[in-house]
């Protein structure tokens, strides 16, 4: 299995030499030249696999260069004993209309990032020693809020490496940038960006196109990755839940092997969906992807027209995750569904940079919506939706994913699709105490408290306990306190890494 570039103008490589760059020479991101596809027969086994069984069986299709004893370390090392809250991983929960809830968020972060977060490091030292790479690899990443934390905690003191984060400074929640800022660990850092995520991620894609600056890195035997799901081996391990909320829903005798299901995903920067995607064109029997979005919904309207239009207001909402215009792995999708036409994806990717928009031809966009529906929701929808949901269900959302209720909701009435639906959950509603309070006990009561002191109060309200890694962040100290500007973001990281 090798792998080759969304632009086409690098060699292909072997998945090791992939997990290592992150990003491919040429600027494209890395796909798999195939895609492997499951048998009805062989997923239905799955239900008897427990969850690291289940991401063994599907990375091993995609890591020729690794031996099973090497995939089972890194499944065990990410899902072993101790790592998440929840021994199943990925538990699904019956909300009680038909849908389902997959809670993604019982890792060390309380984010679904740790679902590959927890893996990624593994398998990039792995990597780096297949491919007899530099003694340290700097790992950047821009985040949005979910992905710094995790990243941190996944890399945090693991040999050869060191971990260098970039956070929207007012575009995260308090909860998402305390977790961050006292971080700890020998080879961490942590830099506010003054702007939003796409200031952050466009700062951290020209870092890794400074050529310069990469060859004063190999001579000190230093070298950049990426812990963004632009890494293929960020997003690889994704794909596995998709399977395992099948095999739960099979178990639960919800449907039968075959049936058809649709996933209600709340989307940022598009990895989490694409998941879903490479899932579904690996067998998984998906009718419909509900794309949910938020006020910066670019996606949305890219579904519905075909035109991804950059040029428009930024608002920061109170799904601070899915604040993002620019939406880095939607290249990977519209890459597979031209039938791989690197041509097109670069004169697209160009127009995106040059001009901030581009648009797709009628085929493709047919091909987009015969598997992705979308609509967005306002912070006031989002809001309607937890307050909704938990009196309906006694179940508490965050508001990402209650973004995604929201918009399922709308996609029933549109389309009367009874589908059996599952509602892929990014968060645990703790980790916004501020705006969970606001949905269920009002504006004022949310006011009069502080941030850090709201966790204890929606616990009394609704029996749901505090993560125990959510408790006494406010009476940690600080170890990360600098702040940039987009333009310093360079030279900071030649700073921190003495070049």
């Amino acid at each position: 299995m090798l792998y080759e570039s969304t632009r086409g103008l690098s060699d292909r490589v072997g998945a090791a030499q992939a997990i290592r760059e992150g990003l491919a020479p040429d600027g494209g991101l890395y796909v798999p030249e195939r895609i492997p596809v499951f048998r009805t027969e062989e997923m239905a086994a799955f239900v008897e696999l427990g969850y690291q069984e289940q991401a063994g069986r599907i990375l091993s299709e995609y890591l020729a260069e690794f031996t099973p004893e090497e995939v089972a370390y890194c499944t065990r090392a990410a899902y072993g004993a101790g790592k998440f809250a929840d021994p199943r991983i990925a538990p699904l929960r019956a909300l009680g209309d038909g849908s389902y809830i997959l809670e993604l968020w019982h890792g060390p972060t309380y984010a679904f990032k740790d679902m590959a977060l927890q893996m990624l490091p593994h398998l990039l030292r792995l990597s780096v020693q297949k491919t007899g790479g530099a003694a340290e690899v700097v790992v950047l990443v821009a985040t949005s809020g979910d992905t710094g934390k995790a990243a941190l905690e996944g890399f945090k003191d693991v040999p050869g490496t060191s971990i260098i984060v970039f956070f929207p400074l007012e575009g995260v929640s308090e909860v998402q940038k305390r977790q961050m800022v006292t971080q700890e660990g020998s080879n961490t850092y942590v830099l506010a960006v003054a702007g939003n995520f796409d200031d952050a991620q466009a700062g951290v894609k020209e870092i890794f196109a400074d050529q310069e600056l990469k060859r004063r890195l190999e001579a000190r035997g230093k070298e950049f990755s990426s812990a963004n799901s632009i890494n293929w081996g960020r997003l690889l391990p994704q794909i596995v839940y998709y399977f395992a909320a099948y095999a739960a829903l099979l178990q639960k005798g919800a449907v039968q092997p075959g049936d058809k299901i649709n996933f209600a995903v709340p989307t940022g920067n598009f990895g989490n969906i694409l998941a879903g995607f490479y899932a579904r064109e690996m067998g998984l029997p998906v009718k419909k992807f509900i794309l949910a979005a938020n006020a910066n919904n670019v996606l949305s309207e890219f579904v519905r027209t075909g035109v991804y239009d950059r040029r428009r207001p930024f608002y920061r909402t109170v799904c601070p995750s899915m604040d993002i215009l620019v939406s880095s792995n939607l290249e990977r999708l519209l890459f597979e569904l031209t039938g791989r036409d690197a041509l097109r994806i670069s004169e697209w990717m160009q127009e995106l940079e040059q001009n901030g928009v581009y648009g797709v031809d009628g085929t493709t966009l047919g091909r987009v919506q015969e598997i992705f529906w979308s609509d967005w929701a306002s912070d006031a929808a989002a809001l309607t939706a937890i307050k909704e949901t938990y009196s309906r269900y006694g179940y508490l959302l965050d508001p990402h994913t209650a973004v995604a209720c929201a918009v399922y909701e709308r996609y029933r009435d549109a389309a009367g699709d009874a589908t059996t639906t599952v509602v892929v959950s990014t968060a645990s509603p703790f980790k916004f105490n501020r705006d969970v309070a606001r949905a269920l006990l009002g504006e004022e009561a949310a006011s009069t408290h502080d941030e850090f002191a709201l966790p204890e109060i929606l616990s009394k309200y609704t029996g749901w306990p505090v993560p125990p890694g959510l408790q006494g962040l406010d009476a940690k100290p600080v170890r990360h306190r600098r702040v940039l500007r987009r333009e310093e973001m360079r030279d900071a990281v030649a700073e921190i890494l003495g070049v």
